[in-house]
């Protein structure tokens, strides 16, 4: 029994990536995708997200933008308060809390970060990223050096490899990154994005789940996932 969860992070980046990820989600496998919530792009996704319910809208917490340190996240407190004051932010603009926690270019990792996300996610009963019961997967990106982009590591067939070889029994979330080029956008990870949105949306990769016997889900199913897999054993 395997449930996927395809999360599309960094929506509300800006206008050309929030158009990539609702086309992602509309004709795609994106069923979850990870809210920024102090991007120019911000107030536009949050209209987007609510026009389409059934997708779960989490926390993409944002400290660093591109390289760039927005505060001093490896002070703990800094850190504490920075992702409360993200995560209120988010409640007010969607009415609601997150559906999951994660962050941009994964701070949540860093060990003085670590203990702050993981008592937000363990106050408010909401899955944090790389923590049971999802296992998580982010091996499909197109950048694994720094500004070297490589188309092959988003195509059909590395979708295929990582889905067929890597997801056995269980739950994950595999992280993507769709979007479309914006000329007024500086960003590192920029037409890479292009690249997972046409693999995210070729026919064949809804029809490669069916084959593999793997479900999709969205984060708010995850509970169901779970009890589903308990009963079976």
């Amino acid at each position: 029994m395997k449930f996927l969860i395809v999360n599309a992070d960094d929506f509300g980046y800006g206008a050309a990536i929030n158009r990539g990820i609702v086309e992602a989600i509309d004709h795609g496998l994106v069923s979850s995708v990870g809210l920024m919530v102090n991007t120019p792009g911000t107030q536009e996704a949050v209209a987007l997200a609510k026009a389409r319910p059934r997708v779960s809208v989490g926390l993409h917490v944002n400290f660093t933008n591109e390289a760039q340190r927005l505060l001093e996240f490896d002070d703990p407190p800094l850190c504490r308060a920075a992702l409360r004051e993200q995560f209120q932010r988010f409640c007010d603009l969607l009415g609601r809390k997150p559906s999951h926690l994660d962050s941009h270019q994964h701070v949540h990792r860093r060990r003085p970060c670590a203990p702050s996300f993981v008592e937000l996610a363990a106050e408010h009963a909401i899955p944090l990223r790389d923590r049971p019961p999802v296992v998580f997967k982010g091996g499909f990106y197109g950048q694994w050096e720094y500004g070297v982009s490589e188309p092959g590591r988003v195509s059909y067939e590395a979708l295929e490899r990582i889905l067929r070889n890597e997801l056995t029994r269980g739950v994950y979330e595999l992280a993507c990154h769709p979007g479309y080029f914006d000329p007024g956008a500086d960003y590192v990870y920029h037409r890479d994005r292009e690249d997972e949105l046409r693999t995210l949306t070729d026919p064949r990769s809804r029809r490669l789940l069916d084959e593999l016997g793997v479900r999709a889900i969205s984060y708010q199913e995850l509970p169901e996932a779970v009890r589903a897999l308990a009963d079976a054993g």
